[in-house]
């Protein structure tokens, strides 16, 4: 080793060495790196992006966990691997990765492929910024100001606030950590210490990241509130007004109701006017989860399953689920325009956010984020909302929101399909029975037969590939099939397929 440095240093005019490091020079070799990312690309473009669309690749190239771990290699070693076997894990990788861009993905509340918000990604991934400050980020925080700005004027306020941030359950615990603040700002500095018990109301069918907020802020998940559902899903207002009554009598303090606006499962909205009403009686503050629902602001036609959100204090939306901007992609929105969000977040952290810049400073938002360092995944969203205009996005969601009421109509026709109930959004809720249960007496034997069809049909979709769909139980109800309609690759023709595919696969149970 010794030779070989000084070999190098005889090469090198003026080499400059410390504690035996060579500092004359790159360290990386930039021509070797560019061709890699070239042909990396390559693979890319040939192997998930040509075939995002392509109904006869497999959505999924099932293997257990213990046969992909050999598979993979994965171990990391003391010396690095050639380029050509690095070459062959980047194919492995979408080999036996999901394919959530196929159009007959339809496992979660996101799936599909948008072609700017892909190169938007691709920009920022080689950009590498950091969204806190302007001298480090000046496009992308003005690409944030933009959107935000945007997305409130869908909500319907006249002016507000907001921070993109990473994933619904964040912009949750942001709004009941904002709630909390202004019902007692004094909390920032003294802590849990002395306040009263403090209560927060919300629906049976939220979202599980509320009762993960309340237990990660300290106010215990004992003190949220769950107010009863009707039978479509829907926080019953009446519940809520005797709920925040109980909690007063027993002389807790009552800040937040968090309402829904397309509950995880059944896709249901929450009563927003009746609820603000309640909201403005007792002096709560309302937070609307519309991290699935809310980009039905964006159509005309369906909208109004958001009607009077404009009342509410703050608004979760997650553009990266029916939009198809790209995980992640999700915003915190704030009716208060006086800078609340900076109070209850702000840290002043001197080596970041100085007031003597040369520039406008109110720039400088990172001190309104929990985080430092942060994505600027506003981008996404704004390339390819240029690209599409609203009227584009508008489609998407009106297509998505036809293409479920086809899927209704159709099981409705089939023998054996059943429904849930009428879907008011993209949640398609439904048992499939097979001929062997059709003649079977209704009770309780009936229904755990029926509870252990899905699971079985879910296994041989996935080892097959042929398509991805989610089921649960829910509410006392039995394994169940959630289809969730979101991108705009998906035809008739794959709502066709879903239906014949679990006759196919289930023709022996």
């Amino acid at each position: 080793v010794g030779i070989c440095k000084q070999d190098m240093l005889q090469k090198k005019k003026n080499a400059v060495l410390v504690d035996g490091v060579i500092l004359n020079g790159p360290i990386m070799d930039s021509k070797a790196g560019e061709k890699f990312v070239e042909e990396a690309c390559k693979i890319i473009m040939e192997e998930v992006i040509q075939k995002a669309n392509d109904v006869t690749e497999k959505v999924c190239e099932w293997r257990a966990p213990e046969t992909l771990k050999k598979i993979l290699d994965l171990e990391m070693r003391d010396t690095g691997e050639s380029h050509q076997k690095l070459l062959q894990l980047c194919q492995d990788v979408i080999q036996y990765s999901v394919k959530t861009s196929h159009p007959r993905f339809f496992n979660q509340l996101y799936a599909g492929i948008d072609y700017y918000s892909l190169v938007a990604r691709f920009i920022t991934e080689a950009l590498n910024p950091s969204v806190y400050t302007y001298e480090v980020s000046p496009v992308f925080l003005l690409v944030e100001e933009t959107v935000i700005k945007k997305m409130i004027e869908f909500i319907g306020w006249e002016e507000g606030d907001g921070i993109f941030n990473p994933g619904g359950s964040v912009s949750n615990m942001y709004a009941m950590n904002l709630a909390r603040y202004k019902f007692c700002p004094e909390i920032k500095e003294k802590g849990l210490s002395g306040l009263p018990r403090l209560v927060l109301f919300t629906s049976e069918e939220c979202h599980y990241s509320m009762k993960k907020a309340a237990s990660f802020l300290g106010i215990g998940t004992e003190n949220v509130y769950f107010i009863k559902t009707d039978e479509r899903g829907k926080m019953i207002p009446e519940e809520l007004e005797k709920q925040v009554q109980r909690a007063r009598k027993e002389g807790s303090a009552p800040f937040l109701v968090c309402a829904t606006a397309g509950t995880t499962v059944l896709g249901a909205f929450d009563p927003l006017d009746e609820i603000a009403d309640i909201c403005e009686k007792h002096g709560l503050w309302l937070h609307v989860d519309a991290s699935w629902g809310g980009s039905a602001l964006i159509s005309r036609k369906h909208c109004r399953l958001l009607r009077g959100i404009h009342r509410a204090d703050s608004v979760a939306w997650n553009p990266h689920k029916m939009l198809l901007a790209g995980i992640q992609c999700c915003a915190l929105l704030v009716k208060d325009n006086s800078g609340l969000l900076k109070k209850c977040y702000s840290a002043k952290a001197a080596y970041l956010f100085q007031q003597d810049k040369f520039y406008d400073v109110s720039y400088d938002t990172g001190d309104k984020s929990i985080q430092c360092s942060r994505r600027p995944d506003a981008f996404k969203f704004w390339l390819m909302w240029k690209a599409l205009g609203t009227t584009g996005l508008e489609e998407r969601v009106n297509r998505a929101l036809a293409l479920a009421r086809y899927l209704v109509e159709e099981i409705k026709k089939r023998e054996g399909f059943q429904l849930l109930l009428e879907p008011e959004y993209a949640n398609v809720c439904f048992w499939y029975i097979p001929p062997s249960l059709r003649k079977m007496e209704d009770g309780p034997e009936f229904w755990q037969k029926l509870h252990e069809v899905a699971p079985i049909i879910k296994e041989r979709m996935m080892k097959k590939g042929s398509m991805m769909l989610g089921y649960q139980p829910h509410r006392g109800k039995v394994n169940f099939f959630r289809q969730v309609v979101i991108s705009p690759h998906v035809s008739r023709e794959d709502m066709d397929f879903l239906l014949d595919e679990i006759e196919l696969l289930a023709k022996d149970l």
